[in-house]
């Protein structure tokens, strides 16, 4: 009689989305679908290069999504509006239908919402129990919580209630998952959320995503400063449209997003140069931005000169694939035993947690942790 081997079943990993009906989100999972497909490449992707092949990430196809939303509109649907709107490309929402059918199902309610009367323990408790029905029905091995939601003003020192970025991230802490803040909200940042995450064992990475303007600054602002140019002024201007665009029109919003902006240049610089960097809602651009910066600086025996940029982008397509990156990378550090905050994803964020403001000094430390996630390799006759 013979008899056939079954094969091992595939570990799976949790992605959870807070914000999951957006547009990063929806282009993340879209984007997910696409690259298993072999429909696109994954461009963008710096887990997908040859320096993190060795570092035993979770695989795409085994990404299982869901999260949390306070918006009802169905992944398909916000997938079609991303096409019409020029982010996705055409035909593709088609083609991955059952995907994203697949991850709308896995979208809980979220909070709080207009005239919630829950205490903030029980809209925690809630959420957290949303996690690990999330992680049991699954039989994911983890589920790997990423902030990709509106950014929120900074809260007053005095207000009685977490805003609504650290109930998730406590529910996160709760439910025992890895955390990720792509978003200038406080999220995680607050002393007793970071202790418990480090009480529990668990990883966490933000703040904040390096999407376009920022991740030029982290370039530019060290040329200046090896060439030993004097930087004057440096200010910017961001024109966006979308739900990011709507958010930051408030203006302690806009404060919140500008902070890890100016950081770069004070950390790098060693002094923060006059210039501010403002923010403009321009509905009719979408998920589109524009952002410019006019940069004053001293050449030698004081000539004057300046250098202007202009980067214009599709937000939600910069930023999918960072947060597809920043998910596995969480979720490998989790199983590698690795806890407390990764200043060594600050290649990733317009405010790590420590680290280098220069991009190219955050690249080498990330490529050296890929290098720590890799698993250690037995000698022949070694056990476990």
């Amino acid at each position: 009689m013979t008899t056939t081997r079954s094969e091992p079943t595939a570990v799976r990993t949790g992605v959870w989305f807070v914000g999951a009906r957006g547009s990063v989100a929806t282009t993340a999972v879209a984007g997910c679908a696409a690259v298993t497909a072999g429909l696109h490449p994954p461009t963008g992707m710096v887990t997908e290069t040859p320096p993190f092949a060795g570092a035993a990430l979770p695989a795409l196809p085994s990404l299982v999504f869901g999260g949390h939303d306070t918006a009802s509109c169905p992944l398909p649907k916000r997938a079609e509006a991303l096409t019409a709107a020029g982010v996705l490309p055409y035909g593709l929402t088609a083609a991955i239908h059952t995907e994203l059918e697949a991850a709308d199902r896995e979208i809980r309610t979220g909070g709080p919402h207009p005239g919630d009367t829950r205490s903030d323990e029980e809209i925690i408790a809630d959420f957290a129990a949303d996690l690990t029905d999330f992680t049991r029905r699954t039989g994911v091995a983890r589920t790997v919580v990423v902030n990709v939601s509106s950014t929120e003003p900074t809260p007053a020192p005095d207000d009685p209630r977490l805003p609504a970025s650290s109930l998730y991230a406590a529910a996160a802490v709760r439910a025992g998952c890895p955390y990720v803040n792509f978003t200038p909200s406080t999220g995680l940042r607050t002393g007793p959320l970071t202790a418990a995450a480090e009480a529990r064992g668990l990883p966490h990475a933000g703040r904040d995503g390096k999407t376009g303007q920022t991740l030029l600054r982290s370039v530019l602002a060290p040329m200046f400063v090896q060439r030993a140019l004097s930087v004057r002024a440096w200010s910017g201007t961001n024109l966006l449209g979308g739900g990011d665009g709507a958010a930051l029109a408030d203006p302690a919003a806009a404060a919140a997003k500008n902070a890890g902006k100016e950081r770069v240049l004070a950390d790098t610089l060693g002094t923060a140069p006059e210039g501010e960097v403002h923010i403009d809602d321009v509905p009719a651009l979408g998920d589109w931005k524009t952002a410019w910066d006019h940069i004053a600086f001293d050449g030698f025996l004081g000539s004057r000169m300046i250098l202007q940029t202009i980067w214009q982008g599709c937000d939600s397509a910069l930023a999918a694939p960072l947060v597809l990156d920043l998910a596995r990378l969480l979720a490998r550090a989790h199983e590698a035993g690795l806890s407390g905050p990764l200043p060594e994803l600050g290649f990733y964020f317009k405010d790590p947690d420590g680290g280098p403001a220069a991009l190219a000094e955050q690249f080498e430390a990330l490529l050296a942790f890929a290098e720590r996630l890799a698993p250690v390799a037995q000698a022949p006759g070694e056990s476990g």
